[in-house]
């Protein structure tokens, strides 16, 4: 099946330019630091992990914080369920994120940098070390300050939040912190820290290398560029696809779908669950629905039940368990659809686990609690026959 003609395929970030020698760091650093922060805010780029914050600010605000001991921390650490695109950079282009971390280090002043590596990557780290080495050689020949090392996560899904990362590279358990203070006032050991993710350190290298005016041709207005996607589920085209943002889910459904897309999981387990009858008016960017790259298609073979029931399975494995909202509400949702499910509870008894979720969505401390309504009211409210019968 061809694409449709509202979906675009581009291979910008696999296309062919990864050079070892590290050429557009080598002129990025020749550049004033502030014309490049104001190329990646005027090239819209925003945070390719899920949240979407505008890079280039984050970029600025670090690069405003006093003193000389900063840094830069790449989350590598990709657990969203049904994500696997950070992966596929990670093992081919990775000189392509090393260069995107190194030029956000020259434009905040750091000399120190991390890859803040999933545990269940460890298979990955000889190679990327070797890579790091290659790097720090190229470094000394442009007499370019800076210093990037591996740090393994330990299979963690809440440490894919910047703070609980920083907290686990800082030796403590990995649980979120109170912000603010933001990690780009007060990150890593207290110092200003910009965390980004490997896509975004990637996107902002393409920036320094193609110039704005030939990155924002990609995209909307809202959601500039391309986004690499996981694309699993009942499909014929599983696998990492790189695609412009903003087109319409029925668009994307007729090129990967199998005729027979009930449901699409946009954005992983913490993302929205949207119907058949939704995908024609969704549009798949910051001005629609984002997501960090999980994009999960069911087809009418499949229990909307089962599938919401794992999903509260792994947030109730996966919860850090510090605030009560996340850490009773996960179990009390699944519990709940369980009864109702055995006729325990009857059906109305839904309306409750939606207010639940709701409530977990303000009260929680991090995205982990925050995120769990996000599913769960999307496949409760079109697929409530299904979690009854």
């Amino acid at each position: 099946m061809a694409p449709s003609n509202g979906l675009k395929r581009v291979d910008v970030i696999f296309g062919a330019y990864a050079s070892t020698k590290y050429l557009i760091l080598q002129k990025s650093i020749r550049r004033e630091k502030q014309e490049i922060i104001q190329d990646i805010i005027d090239s819209g780029l925003r945070g390719r992990g899920g949240a979407g914050f505008p890079t280039g600010l984050k970029w600025k605000f670090a690069a405003a914080q006093p003193g000389n001991e900063k840094y830069v921390i790449c989350n590598a650490d990709e657990g969203e369920p049904g994500t696997f695109k950070d992966r596929e950079i990670l093992m081919k282009v990775p000189q392509k994120m090393i260069s995107g971390m190194a030029i956000c280090a020259y434009v905040i002043g750091a000399t120190k940098a991390f890859i803040y590596l999933r545990g269940e990557y460890q298979f990955m780290v000889p190679d990327l070390q070797k890579e790091l080495d290659n790097f720090h050689e190229q470094a000394r020949e442009m007499n370019f300050d800076l210093t990037i090392e591996l740090r393994m996560g330990s299979g963690a899904y809440v440490c894919g939040e910047e703070t609980a990362l920083i907290e686990s590279m800082e030796g403590k358990r990995g649980e979120p912190r109170n912000k603010p203070p933001f990690p780009v006032v007060e990150g890593f050991h207290g110092k200003p820290t910009v965390v980004n993710n490997v896509e975004t350190f990637v996107n902002a290298n393409m920036i320094c290398r193609i110039g704005v005016e030939e990155f924002i041709k990609l995209g909307t207005q809202d959601s500039r560029g391309s986004k690499l996607f996981s694309i699993s589920g009942d499909t014929p085209k599983a696998g990492v696809h790189e695609l412009e943002l903003g087109m319409k889910l029925s668009d994307f459904v007729a090129e990967f779908g199998d005729d027979d897309t009930k449901a699409v999981q946009v954005g992983g387990a913490a993302g929205f669950c949207v119907p058949r009858k939704k995908f024609d008016t969704t549009i798949i960017g910051f001005e629609g629905m984002p997501t960090g790259g999980s994009m999960m298609l069911f087809n009418s073979s499949r229990s909307m039940y089962h599938v919401l029931h794992n999903y509260l399975e792994f947030f109730e494995e996966e919860s850090c368990g510090q605030c009560t909202p996340c850490r009773v509400g996960c179990q009390q949702l699944l519990l709940g659809i369980e009864a109702i499910k055995k006729q325990e509870r009857p059906a109305s008894y839904l309306n409750q686990l939606l207010k639940l979720s709701e409530t977990m969505k303000i009260a929680s401390k991090c995205g982990l609690g925050q995120s769990v309504a996000n599913s769960f009211s999307s496949i409760v409210e079109n697929y409530v026959e299904e979690m009854i019968y």
